[in-house]
């Protein structure tokens, strides 16, 4: 039996594994539901959880992270390192080799120059990559032979696992989209729909913010693997429904991000068909300022970008204000309880790079008030403060979730206390991380004052993550919309401070810079509001064994060991 299997060693499993051989395919359909539908099967084009994790069947990098947050080779034949002469003396060079005769799906061999070709595709100016962050600091690729990789870095790099390392970086086929660089890369709907991969799935039918079905990949390295024969991730709903049809239903096998208030899904475990799993790590609700103006009062074109600073919040004095007078403690209660706690910091965890920057967490109305006085800001007859004609409105906009619109409403109404007129906007939580260029509701877009949404990044170490929010990286119309430098914060000692990072080895000055960073965007700026580290938080059904979700990379990245318990 399959349970008793997993309790077996390792030598236990080598005698068995003729017998495992035959098991690819043989339990049947996978069905996953992601209340956040993917867009895109290219997690290039969409910084979008749902994208990348999706992608993450197919697409894989080089290496990934295990639960504990190690780097473990994926495509790679082993993690380079000093030791093994992978990583050069002076950090200014890692050497990965491929393992030999590895087949992408369709059969064709696995080269280097696929490798190449990924970083030559990210790092293309006028292609908008959404993971540009990853590649930070690298110079050149070279490719001696088929099977080797070498990536030179400008400087220094202690920390060379960005590059192909974790499910937001993988390797995409060269001979597929070599014709989708630069400004053709969101043009290519058959390729950024179904790529070609060396995942266990291949992906039978895409359609588009609904469902992604998937087979077997034929030639997937493992023999054995997957135990499914076809997977499907279903999405749309919200994350009740979905955590529903695991746990009472058992429609479903897997359901992503069960963002669901905590007696509420006490409630639905009760009925014996599935069981939650969590995993805590860097995820932060948060609410992102725009510093920009994403106003209608703007151009098409010149919505959100540099050109119109934010008429309002461009005064620190406005978003401190609006950060003092948020209870996030209340808002943790009612939306997460044990599952989170209150946080000022973008970067929450490791301790190593988690700040000691405590001083949001006590609301303080009469200090917000006070704040906005000084800015000039006047009440007027109806409570709504006014100053040079203007009353202070904003747009604060969040995709649809149930825990979200109580978090908007919560905040509304202390912000309305403040003199703060607020107009909240929701968004179908597909299209507002779906990352398509065409689209004004997208998180990129931020055609808005505030927007609230939660993400994380791959791996334990935030310097990619931190390289996110360097001036360049802002998403505007010549970038196809892509960028992740979200709120559009810009400040050339912060660009300086990332250089930084990336050449510094040594701990504790590596996290003291990390830390100093993060108090760059939150405490000092106040760009980025931190509300709530959450833990991730999803469900199984008790039928679906071989799960190990951890928080450093994607949930789906071990989908070819998940098997049906028997």
């Amino acid at each position: 039996m399959r349970m008793k299997r997993l309790m077996l060693g390792a030598a236990a499993l080598s005698v068995m594994a003729p017998a495992a051989m035959a098991e690819r395919g043989t339990d049947g359909q996978l069905n996953i539901i992601y209340w956040q539908a993917p867009s895109t099967l290219n997690p290039y084009l969409s910084a979008g959880t749902k994208d990348t994790e999706s992608a993450s069947m197919v697409l894989e990098p080089l290496a990934g992270f295990d639960t504990a947050g190690n780097v473990i080779p994926k495509l790679a034949a082993e993690v380079p390192s000093r030791e093994n002469g992978g990583i050069a003396e002076d950090l200014k060079s890692i050497t990965w080799k491929l393992k030999p005769d590895l087949k992408w799906s369709d059969g064709s061999p696995v080269t280097s120059a696929d490798v190449k070709f990924t970083a030559d595709y990210c790092m293309n100016p006028d292609g908008g990559c959404a993971q540009l962050a990853r590649y930070e600091g690298v110079e050149k690729i070279e490719t001696p032979d088929d099977l080797t990789i070498t990536i030179h870095f400008k400087e220094p790099r202690p920390n060379p696992f960005t590059a192909f390392t974790g499910s937001q970086s993988p390797v995409l086929q060269k001979a597929q989209f070599e014709a989708c660089t630069g400004a053709a890369a969101s043009t290519c709907t058959e390729q950024n729909f179904g790529p070609i991969g060396t995942g266990p799935w291949v992906v039978k039918e895409f359609r588009t913010n609904d469902v992604v079905t998937f087979e077997a990949n034929p030639n997937y390295r493992d023999p054995a693997k997957p135990a499914f024969a076809t997977a499907m991730i279903k999405g749309g709903g919200d994350a009740a429904a979905a955590a529903r049809s695991v746990l009472e239903t058992g429609e479903f096998d897997y359901a992503w991000n069960t963002q669901v208030a905590p007696d509420v899904l006490a409630q639905m475990k009760s009925a014996g068909k599935g069981e939650t799993l969590a995993a805590f790590g860097t995820l932060v609700e948060r609410l992102e300022l725009n510093m920009t103006d994403g106003s209608s009062d703007q151009p098409e074109g010149e919505r959100s970008t540099a050109k119109h600073p934010n008429p309002i919040l461009s005064d620190e004095r406005v978003r401190r204000a609006l950060s003092m007078a948020i209870d996030r403690g209340m808002l943790n209660e009612i939306g997460y309880g044990e599952a989170g706690k209150p946080t000022c910091n973008l970067v929450p965890a490791p301790e190593a790079f988690a700040s000691d920057n405590t001083g949001c967490l006590a609301q303080d109305v009469e200090g917000a008030k006070a704040l906005l006085d000084e800015a000039g800001w006047v009440v007027g007859g109806d409570g709504i403060r006014e100053k040079d004609g203007r009353r202070l409105k904003l747009v604060y906009q969040s995709p649809i979730n149930p825990i979200r619109q109580d978090f908007q409403a919560l905040i509304k109404q202390w912000w309305q206390d403040i003199g703060v007129e607020t107009e909240l906007k929701t968004i179908d939580a597909s299209v507002f991380f779906g990352g398509d260029a065409g689209s004004p509701d997208t998180f990129q877009h931020f055609y808005a004052d505030v927007e609230m949404y939660a993400n994380n990044f791959d791996g334990t170490d935030p310097e990619p993550y931190l390289a996110q929010r360097v001036c360049a990286k802002m998403p505007s119309p010549e970038t196809q919309w892509q960028g992740e430098n979200i709120n559009r914060f810009c400040d050339p000692e912060y660009d300086k401070l990332v250089a930084e990072l990336g050449k510094t080895a040594e701990q504790p000055a590596r996290g003291d810079i990390a830390k100093r960073l993060n108090d760059m965007l939150t405490k000092d700026s106040m760009s980025i509001l931190p509300l709530i580290a959450r833990g991730r938080f999803s469900a199984k059904s008790v039928t679906l064994g071989g799960v190990d979700m951890g928080a450093w990379d994607s949930e789906l990245a071990n989908t070819a060991d998940w098997f049906r318990i028997k």
